[in-house]
C-alpha cells in the first residue's frame, strides 16, 4: 500500500528545495554580473575541428564583455558585496545539493 501522505510530502520537499537551488544559482549569477564579473565562457573545441564559436564571435563576446564591466553603476565597495553575496549563494547551492546526498545515502547517516 502506497503513503500518500509521506508521497505528497516528499513531492511537495523535492519541488521547494530544486525552486531553492535554482533561485540561489540564478541570484548568485544575477550578483556576479552586476558586480562587473560578467559569466564568458570560451568557445569549446573539439577534437574532430569543430569550433563551437568561431573566434570572431568569441573576441565580439570578449569585447561585449569588457565593455559590460566598464560600465557598472556600482561603486566598488558594492561590487564587494555583490561578489561576496554571489560567492554566498553558490556556497549554499552547493550546500543544499551536499545535504540531498546525505539525505540519499544510507551509509552517512544511518
Amino acid at each position: 500500500m502506497i503513503n500518500w501522505g509521506a508521497f505528497l510530502t516528499v513531492a511537495i520537499a523535492s519541488v521547494i528545495g530544486a525552486g531553492a537551488v535554482v533561485g540561489l544559482y540564478a541570484l548568485g549569477l544575477r550578483l556576479l554580473s552586476s558586480a562587473g564579473h560578467p559569466v564568458h565562457v570560451d568557445p569549446a573545441e573539439f577534437t574532430d575541428a569543430i569550433t563551437v564559436v568561431t573566434p570572431e564571435q568569441a573576441a565580439k563576446e570578449a569585447k561585449r564583455v569588457r565593455k559590460a564591466r566598464e560600465r557598472s553603476p556600482y561603486s566598488a565597495a558594492q561590487k564587494r558585496w555583490m561578489l561576496a553575496a554571489a560567492r554566498a549563494c553558490f556556497v549554499l547551492c552547493a550546500l543544499i545539493g551536499l545535504y540531498g546526498l546525505y539525505l540519499v545515502i544510507p551509509a552517512f547517516h544511518g
